[in-house]
């Protein structure tokens, strides 16, 4: 008696013979439906997540960066959902509150200010300043002659009131965002160990490998963000200090908007203390004016040189023009999220190409050892 089951051979025209015609057999043609399938299957998925992807990468940023804070909430709320959720609210108050405030005082200013230099312009009060230099009259003259200061300033103004009524009118998209954002920081928060371990287990790479992935990625963000804000504040804080010294109105807020601008690499504080010192310059202030230009020239832009290498470059690993490259082209790609994907992508990537480096050079030694035993 044979005891078990009796293996077959296989028959002609099951699945994995070919058929007679030398085609794929069952087995391949089901599996290459089954790549087709789930091809689409991600494709589709990827065109549903993009809209979110904004909010996505600011959760994660977020989480990221607040993990610790969330650890040490956890360990005394026992409830991961109430500490995840406690978590989040003390977020949107250090986070959230600030630059709403920041941004509606930022819209309110600009147009006062645009408005109040257009008045100064269309009365003629900015030539003035150069009565006391006749050399430079007939240059003041074909200024005013070529580019209409009057007619572009009104337009510049006209402008800037529609972009800040835009910004109001945005607002509740703003609102959506927001809440899109911090609705899945709280879900990513409570389940961050078991998203760290559903990606570890789903992962192509070995779990040291994607270990050192993950790693990379938190560095990664944890260096263009505190080194980001480290650089910015060091710049606002000069340019505010600066206002307060040539008794200018609001040091305070302007430095915190200069702050702001600085984290934009291609922005940077100059859009704040460029139109300051033309309005000191049209006031007839041209001694503060000319100061002004000088310490923003050699103190605020060359602390962003000194600083930004030495806490963002030398964390990332990266050089510092591809640094700069993958914010600028992230922030290019996808908007203000790229600050953050930018840096990511890029390092990702250079971790995989040395993870790849590394797997050849080992296949290499491999080969070789076999081949001296032989």
């Amino acid at each position: 008696m044979i005891h078990g089951r009796q293996r077959h051979p296989k028959q002609p025209g099951s699945d994995d013979v070919p058929d007679a015609d030398g085609g794929p057999s069952r087995a391949q043609v089901r599996t290459l439906a089954l790549l087709l399938a789930t091809g689409i299957g991600l494709f589709v998925c990827y065109r549903l997540a993009v809209p979110f992807l904004p909010a996505l990468t600011w959760a994660v940023v977020l989480a990221v960066l607040f993990a610790p804070f969330q650890g040490w909430l956890a360990a005394r709320i026992r409830q991961p959902s109430l500490a995840a959720l406690t978590a989040v609210l003390v977020i949107v108050l250090i986070v959230v509150v600030p630059a709403t405030f920041v941004v509606q005082r930022l819209v309110v200013q600009s147009a006062q200010g645009a408005q109040l230099i257009e008045a100064r312009v269309k009365s003629g009060e900015w030539r003035h300043t150069f009565e006391n230099l006749p050399g430079l009259a007939p240059l003041v003259d074909r200024i005013e002659q070529q580019l209409d200061l009057p007619g572009n300033m009104a337009a510049f103004s006209n402008w800037l009131s529609g972009a800040a009524g835009s910004i109001v009118k945005g607002s509740l998209f703003q609102l959506v965002g927001f809440c899109i954002t911090f609705y899945l920081l709280f879900f990513i928060l409570r389940d961050r160990q078991m998203i760290r371990q559903t990606l570890m287990a789903h992962s192509p790479l070995p779990p040291a490998d994607m270990d050192r992935l993950l790693t990379r990625a938190g560095d990664t963000i944890f260096a263009t963000v505190y080194g980001t804000l480290v650089v910015s504040s060091v710049q606002g804080l000069l340019g505010g200090l600066m206002f307060w010294w040539l008794g200018l109105s609001a040091p305070l807020f302007w430095g915190v908007v200069m702050a702001l601008l600085a984290v934009v690499p291609v922005l940077g504080a100059f859009l704040v203390w460029v139109p300051a010192a033309l309005f000191l310059a049209l006031e007839g202030s041209a001694g503060k004016a000319l100061i002004l230009v000088l310490w923003g020239l050699l103190v605020v832009g060359t602390s962003d040189n000194l600083l930004r290498p030495v806490l963002v470059g030398k964390r990332l690993k990266l050089h510092t023009v591809l640094a700069f490259m993958s914010v600028v082209g992230g922030l290019i790609i996808f908007g203000p999220a790229g600050l953050i994907l930018g840096p990511v992508a890029l390092t990702l990537t250079t971790e995989l190409l040395k993870t790849w480096s590394h797997r050849n050079e080992a296949t290499t030694a491999s080969a070789g050892t076999t081949e001296a035993d032989r």
